[in-house]
């Protein structure tokens, strides 16, 4: 097992009180998918989600095992990124697109939030052109039917919506970068844009200033997708659906322990093992 690993939370359960951490971290071999030659599969999980968790975990693989890892990939919470600094120095750490472009969108619902109660005085309600809009905007431009792209137009034009409009501006252009065909084309245009958000930005667009200094510091790591394609999107759906239906028909999981040993059988490497007794 080498070249590409991914990390990331998973909620196992929703009762608090009985002591034991309502998240695991979650650390998956995707070097299958990556390399085209199968589907990613649950290494292991550890209770919690900290550089500790990730760390500790790495500390106790191998030396030999810690370096076949040529990439990890995760979302741009910096335990992770710590804990795989101190373990795999050599690796290089990929920040997915899901949560880059998840971040954006953050940025931008805070910024229609904000304007919306500057303008109205109250949060969005049905009626309220900032609330009507607010799933268009988080829909890429091209799948945006004509009706809709229509209203998006009427109201993100209005002047006291500007700065709505350009966040918005710049949240599509992450999702275009990358939807470039070509990588070199999609790194390129997603480190101008990086550039141009970090250089600086009118007064008044408070949630884009901040996206700027976070894209910026995390440049390394959002770029590196672009050469290594290396993405956590796919696991996330995959093995999280797994795991999800595997709650839903064991009705709950009071042991950690046992959730794990089920989760590997029902999602990992165990599964070809039990199988084949």
């Amino acid at each position: 097992m080498s070249g590409s690993w991914g990390v990331d939370e998973h909620k196992w359960k929703h009762v608090r009180g009985d002591g034991t951490p309502g998240f695991v971290t979650v650390i998956v071999d995707l070097t299958p998918q990556v390399d085209g030659t199968g589907p990613a599969r649950l290494l292991d999980m550890v209770p919690g989600r900290s550089t500790d968790a990730f760390g500790d975990w790495l500390a106790d693989r191998p030396q030999r095992f810690r370096d076949t890892v040529k990439t990890v990939t995760m979302d741009g919470y910096s335990g992770y990124a710590k804990g795989a600094s101190e373990q795999v120095s050599k690796a290089r750490q990929v920040m997915d697109p899901f949560h880059v472009v998840d971040l954006a969108a953050g940025k931008l619902d805070l910024c229609r939030q904000r304007v919306q109660n500057d303008t109205l005085g109250h949060r969005g309600r049905a009626g309220d052109p900032l609330y009507g809009v607010r799933r268009a905007m988080l829909t890429r431009r091209s799948l945006v039917t004509p009706k809709r792209t229509e209203r998006l137009d009427e109201v993100l034009t209005a002047q006291e919506h500007v700065a709505v409009q350009v966040t918005w501006d710049f949240y599509q252009e992450i999702i275009a970068a990358y939807n470039e065909s070509v990588a070199r084309d999609g790194k390129k245009r997603m480190f101008k844009l990086i550039k141009r958000i970090r250089a600086g930005v009118p007064k008044g667009l408070t949630e884009l200033a901040t996206l700027g200094r976070t894209l910026w510091r995390k440049r390394a790591a959002i770029l590196a997708y672009f050469d290594t394609g290396a993405s956590n999107g796919p696991v996330e759906a995959r093995l999280n659906g797994r795991l999800e239906h595997l709650r839903g028909i064991a009705l709950g999981f009071r042991n950690l322990e046992h959730y794990i040993l089920r989760s590997l059988i029902h999602s990992g490497g165990l599964r070809g093992a039990v199988d084949a007794l």
